[in-house]
């Protein structure tokens, strides 16, 4: 695949490097990464521990940024934005989906899901559709007042996947989203998404199970830091 043209791609990634450096020791975690996602793709990242995978995930989602090279999200060239950018560019356009949840243990499942909303400053009746919406997709509406301590793992997991997709991102992106779950509810998570990106969704997924992994259109393995495959 030719990846020479940002302008083809939702995400395109051009000789991006990633130098973490402690005690004056450096470790190379990504070495002249080249990628480009099309608008609505469905890709899956593997590798074994280590290889880089979850930095990748990590400046796609503009948690962190590269030492190198240039990252283009949507048309805008993001590796080297301020933080106050970076934070409404990543609030606006970008959805995740964790292995740990990582819901708020003192707000509801309707809270939960709202609070990215409210951030983006969006009206309070237009919020509450949005909601409410996602909610409804993920068939846990009937739990919008329950706190997260009173859900299953994968009802917890079901609330994540509302949260991340209610602002209608350009893209989702998945830690390991069935890590925590047993085989049933990490199927149930995998429809879920399957269903998401049959509507449109851009998803890039890191996942260990190669059964998840072939949910994806294109599987991009990863070793030392460097796409392989």
């Amino acid at each position: 695949m030719s990846i020479s043209s940002a302008g083809n791609y939702l995400i395109h990634l051009d000789g991006v490097t990633k130098v973490f450096v402690t005690d004056e020791v450096e470790t190379h975690a990504l070495a002249g990464i080249q990628l480009g996602i099309s608008k609505g793709e469905y890709v899956s990242i593997s590798g074994p521990s280590g290889c880089g995978k979850s930095t990748l995930l990590a400046i796609l989602g503009l948690l962190d940024t590269p030492s190198g090279g240039e990252y283009t999200l949507n048309s805008t060239p993001v590796a080297n934005l301020k933080a106050a950018e970076r934070a409404r560019i990543r609030n606006r356009e970008i959805g995740f989906i964790f292995q740990a949840f990582n819901l708020i243990g003192d707000l509801n499942v309707y809270e939960n899901v709202e609070l990215p909303l409210t951030y983006r400053g969006m009206p309070s009746v237009e919020r509450k559709k949005a909601v409410l919406d996602a909610l409804d997709k993920v068939q846990m509406s009937h739990r919008l007042k329950h706190y997260p301590a009173q859900l299953s793992g994968g009802q917890q997991q079901r609330v994540a996947v509302a949260r991340a997709l209610a602002g209608n991102p350009s893209v989702l992106l998945a830690d390991e989203p069935t890590g925590n779950l047993d085989s049933a509810n990490g199927e149930a998570v995998m429809n879920l998404l399957k269903q998401f990106h049959a509507s449109g969704s851009t998803i890039v997924m890191v996942t260990h199970d190669p059964r998840y992994a072939s949910f994806a259109d294109r599987t991009i393995h990863m070793l030392d830091g460097r796409i392989v495959n």
